[in-house]
């Protein structure tokens, strides 16, 4: 049980955007999506979601091509995250988060207590449920993001697919967020993240996907992916290194920087 990408390419204003690109998502693992700004971490995404249209290469979820899936049943085995994403009308954050129940319902079906029941503890689980009442367009960025976020969880579909979901916020709930999509891994969900803070990727992820340029560079564990001839050649960087309370950590320098 995967979703899987086999050399994938995608082609946008005959631009080439990714170059024959194959990953895996397990089920029970959270995968960081990494590189640098322009790389193809977004269209990749938005490529496994069906929201853009490769050129050539195949993608599939749980043995089935996403081709083959009409689109609610695409929801319901992908959630999407998007950082960032605008919201036009002003409604209560209780009913953007239950916009998540909608690919499991029928034409004109009604909520359900259970709906209600996974609606408020997506909420819980995001701490937002103490804005539940109020309307969307209301919040700070940071409240929005963590809605955003809720949304997903309430479709409690087995792929997670989020892009950069602690961009916009404070530090205390960036690991709030990353403990949620961690647990969510370990209850057998398959969490893939863009993301650009190579510290949390190497705390949270299993495994990391960098790509540069539109191509696989490699996908690995932290260790593997992040190390010093990676961050040199793709990101021009370097890093130091330490563990703390059995907790690894880095932060990243100029290469040209003096020690």
């Amino acid at each position: 049980m995967c979703l899987k990408t086999e050399n994938i390419n995608l082609d946008i204003n005959n631009n080439s955007i990714l170059e024959d690109v194959t990953i895996t998502l397990n089920r029970g693992e959270m995968v960081g999506l990494i590189g640098p700004n322009g790389a193809g971490k977004t269209s990749l995404l938005k490529c496994i979601l069906g929201l853009l249209e490769v050129k050539s290469g195949s993608i599939s979820v749980d043995n089935k091509n996403i081709d083959d899936l009409i689109l609610k049943e695409r929801a319901k085995k992908m959630a999407y995250f998007a950082q960032g994403a605008p919201i036009y009308w002003p409604l209560t954050v209780e009913n953007i988060v239950g916009l998540g129940r909608v690919p499991h319902l029928n034409q004109w079906q009604k909520i359900s207590e259970d709906d209600e029941k996974i609606i408020e503890s997506a909420m819980e689980k995001t701490n937002c449920i103490s804005l539940k009442g109020r309307l969307v367009t209301s919040l700070s960025g940071g409240e929005r993001a963590r809605v955003l976020l809720a949304r997903a969880l309430a479709t409690r579909a087995p792929y997670i697919m989020a892009d950069e979901p602690i961009a916009s916020l404070d530090p205390a709930h960036q690991l709030q967020v990353m403990e949620i999509l961690k647990k969510l891994s370990k209850n057998n969900n398959g969490v893939m993240v863009v993301m650009h803070d190579l510290s949390l990727a190497l705390r949270y992820c299993d495994r990391l996907i960098l790509l540069d340029s539109g191509k696989l560079i490699g996908q690995d564990t932290p260790d593997i992916i992040l190390s010093d001839d990676k961050l040199a050649s793709v990101f021009g960087i370097r890093a130091s290194r330490w563990t703390d309370s059995g907790e690894d950590f880095l932060i990243t320098h100029q290469v040209n920087e003096e020690t």
